[in-house]
């Protein structure tokens, strides 16, 4: 079969980051299957830990998706002194607030994995986890926001390069630390935790080493190996000082991400407390399904990333039609490859259980919730891309209220209801997730139809 030529370009930036994101939740899974190897208290410990640090990187996330629409329309522009001052501003701003958070993170740790409902059983490792995390949380933060430059302007193969070598190096440490492998000492979950800091130590320096590269000397239009063509770091007086009216750029575009990601993560915090009330057979169930699901994200979030590069683009060269044919064909191979998926995960959701754990308690119970996870493929991969292609016109304010809509109302609520009212338990819980993602998908369709995004001005 041929491919079209706009198929083509589309595959060229979502197969790299499709591969970096499916390596990067791989890993996940494996600190899950790992640490699961220690009994469901290590599963429970890890999982609780993850919304209040998504938490605290949602400000970063936030602030990325303003970067990346810009450097788009540079790209389309062909204007390299500005984006070179929105690269600067976006490290320094990242690794000066990351150091500021670090530091609640890390003294505040017991008291935020208490809220999230850890049990007796799992609060001494989840605090420890967290807290280890914590330390590492600048060299964490510094490769989201030169990976999100490079997404801008559809060079995710650079970023693809280093964060599968964090990966390798992760999970390698995860086997020495964890389980106490030649001559390393036995740390289990605070293992897990090391391992992570180290893989993302590794990210960072490689994605500095990435940023502060030269252009190839003998094709000064191509980049080296190690470098990016439009994307450089370069510290000078006009890039060092704080330009505000970059800043509120960037603040402008991101903010509306910054509630969306606020909201979101208030929201899964919300929907995680819930789930913890049923106790950790029922929570370590519940975050191995989780753990598969945020698998399948990384296909939404492929496309997305490519429809926000190609929009961006399309509109700095002031071409609209382009944009809503670029975003159009983006959701229409990543909602074909989401469907597949689907299926899979339906038919294969026991042997996916068994890879975690071997109590039939848990199996069983995760096997039918996955039905959920398995159905809601299609509709989670297509608000992604869709958002992803406003994102990068500069309407990040619908992709909030979509969401915001979901997480905050639709699935707390109903949640509530079937678990706390129906007595559901996780199955009632999942029902609620299911409904809080087709919610989404139908609102940010209608403003991707209306064609009004195409018109916002960054």
């Amino acid at each position: 079969m041929t491919l079209k030529p706009l198929h083509k370009t589309v595959l060229i930036i979502a197969g790299p980051a499709a591969v970096e994101l499916i390596l990067t939740s791989l890993t996940s899974l494996a600190d899950t299957i790992m640490v699961g190897k220690l009994g469901a208290y290590a599963i429970s410990a890890v999982g609780l830990t993850n919304q209040p640090r998504f938490i605290m990187l949602a400000v970063f996330i936030a602030l990325n998706v303003g970067a990346t629409a810009l450097v788009a329309r540079f790209k389309g522009q062909g204007n390299n002194a500005e984006a070179e001052i929105v690269t600067a501003q976006a490290v320094l701003l990242t690794t000066g607030m990351a150091a500021l958070l670090t530091v609640p993170g890390i003294l505040f740790a017991r008291e935020m994995v208490l809220f999230m409902g850890a049990q007796p059983d799992t609060v001494e490792a989840a605090t420890a986890y967290f807290r280890i995390l914590m330390i590492g949380f600048v060299p964490t933060a510094i490769p989201l926001a030169i990976t999100a430059l490079l997404r801008g302007v559809g060079e995710t193969r650079i970023s693809m390069r280093y964060n599968i070598t964090a990966n390798v190096v992760n999970i390698i440490f995860n086997y020495l630390l964890i389980y106490g492998k030649f001559g390393f000492p036995r740390l289990e979950v605070r293992g897990a935790a090391i391992a992570t800091v180290i893989g993302n130590c590794a990210a960072c320096a490689m994605a500095l080493y990435t940023a502060f590269g030269s252009r190839a000397k003998s094709d000064p239009g191509r980049a080296s190996n190690r470098a990016s063509n439009f994307i450089r770091l370069r510290f000078r007086a006009d890039t060092l000082r704080p330009n505000f009216p970059m800043l509120k750029r960037i603040i402008r575009i991101g903010f509306p991400s910054a509630a969306e990601q606020f909201a979101l993560r208030v929201g899964l915090l919300m929907f995680t407390v819930t789930v913890t009330s049923l106790g950790t057979a029922v929570f370590a169930a519940h975050q191995i399904v989780l753990s598969v699901l945020n698998l399948s994200f990384v296909n939404g979030q492929a496309f997305g990333i490519a429809a926000t590069s190609l929009t961006g683009q399309a509109l700095g060269r002031g071409e609209p039609e382009s944009a809503i044919t670029s975003s159009a064909a983006c959701r229409k191979i990543g909602s074909l490859i989401s469907t597949s998926m689907g299926v899979l995960m339906l038919v294969f959701r026991y042997q996916l259980m068994g890879l975690f754990t071997v109590d039939p308690e848990i199996i069983a119970l995760g096997a039918k919730v996955m039905i959920f996870a398995a159905c809601v493929q299609p509709f989670q991969s297509s608000f992604q891309i869709y958002a992803g292609a406003l994102r990068g016109a500069g309407d990040s304010l619908y992709p909030a209220i979509s969401l915001a809509a979901g997480i905050l109302i639709v699935r707390p609520l109903l949640s509530y209801l079937g678990v706390s009212v129906l007595g559901l338990g996780l199955i009632g819980a999942w029902l609620a997730l299911f409904l809080d993602q087709t919610v989404r998908f139908f609102l940010i369709r209608v403003r991707f139809a209306s064609g009004k995004w195409v018109h916002a001005r960054v």
